[in-house]
């Protein structure tokens, strides 16, 4: 298990009401959150990295991007939707 560190983060009372109904515990969802954020953040500096240096993608590698990720399913629903 990581070391964790302990922190008070201020949010909107309606927020945490919501997040209450969805889980008893908040340490563990709000942290989740902050994972997925951060790999988001991540992954998008990683991708203007990649197109600053080799252009950007084409719309093959893009199908094949969401195919991949979403399956062949996903894929034909997410280029329409671009």
């Amino acid at each position: 298990m990581s070391s964790t560190t302990r922190i008070t983060v201020t949010l909107p009372s309606d927020q945490v009401a919501e997040l209450r109904k969805l889980t008893d515990n908040v340490s563990g969802y709000v942290a989740e959150a902050v994972a997925r954020q951060i790999r988001h953040q991540l992954l998008g500096d990683d991708l203007r990295r990649h197109e600053e240096e080799h252009g950007g993608f084409s719309s093959e590698e893009l199908a094949e991007a969401r195919a991949s990720i979403f399956g062949s399913a996903g894929s034909s629903k997410d280029a329409d939707a671009a």
